[in-house]
């Protein structure tokens, strides 16, 4: 499933906020957490800025972007684990800093 975005990741500053579209015109707000470029590919992670975070299926939402574009879709399954790792990795370091 792609997902398309308002604001490209990589543009200016501002909100970390997002609106994305899936293919069937949902919208979801996002907060960007942070970004990984691996191979030239750029990871992002995200959490729902619209969701409870007591809620069950709150939780880091990892894309990916379509490379030449502004787009952002799901990671393949081969991708899902190695990506995750490396986000919970930078993020328990810099806690660890802190």
């Amino acid at each position: 499933m792609k997902i398309r975005k308002g604001v490209s990741p990589m543009g200016d500053f501002g909100s970390d906020i997002y609106t994305i579209t899936d293919e069937e015109g949902n919208n979801y707000e996002l907060e960007h957490v942070d970004t990984i470029e691996l191979n030239g590919v750029y990871y992002l992670a995200f959490l729902p800025a619209d969701m409870d975070p007591d809620d069950e299926d709150y939780g880091i939402v990892l894309l990916k972007q379509v490379p030449g574009t502004e787009e952002l879709e799901n990671l393949e399954d081969d991708e899902e684990e190695d990506i995750y790792n490396r986000f919970m990795e930078r993020l328990f370091s810099e806690d660890d800093e802190g």
